[in-house]
């Protein structure tokens, strides 16, 4: 590619992406991690981020993703004892598959800007907003008041912040 002395091959676009992704997770998982410690939260980060999930009704969104998903390819009920699990490796995976994505929309690009972040960060905060209602895990955007997607806002920034410095730093030492 002219203007780029070593271009990332698509192989370490993705693979570079994927690790900028789970560096975007733990920024955001930081962000909000800090918010529960100044509510007053007394929980470790690890004890935090790895929290129990006993039931569905209490698993994260991304993991009541992944529980409609696999119910509808399995065709049977996926029990409560599975929503830990599930509801992690999906957040995490999650994160990581938008990170693959922006690693192969970055890469592609001359040169990797550690700024390119924050509009990738909006990007998959408003998707949330657009695809969650539809499955009927979130209200329409505009019942949301403006805290509460300020808050979530924030958060995804913070992911893209991280994802996109992540990347930078992974092409910039290659």
């Amino acid at each position: 590619m002219p203007g780029r002395k070593d271009p990332i091959t698509p192989l370490g676009a993705v693979v570079g992406g994927i690790a900028a992704g789970a560096a975007g997770i733990v920024s955001m998982d930081a962000v909000r991690y800090l918010r529960q410690r100044r509510e007053g939260t007394e929980q470790s980060p690890l004890s935090w981020e790895f929290a129990p999930v006993r039931s569905w009704e209490d698993a994260p969104d991304p993991g009541k993703v992944a529980k409609r998903v696999l119910e509808g390819f399995l065709q049977r009920e996926i029990p409560d004892r599975w929503a830990w699990l599930i509801s992690t490796v999906m957040h995490w995976g999650y994160g990581s598959a938008w990170g693959s994505a922006y690693g192969v929309l970055v890469g592609s690009l001359r040169k990797a800007g550690p700024l390119y972040g924050l509009p990738f960060g909006a990007l998959v905060w408003i998707s949330g907003y657009l695809v969650l209602p539809e499955a009927g895990l979130y209200k329409p955007i505009a019942e949301y008041d403006a805290k509460t997607l300020g808050r979530d806002l924030s958060a995804h920034l913070a992911f893209g912040a991280g994802t996109g410095a992540a990347f930078w730093l992974l092409t910039e030492l290659r």
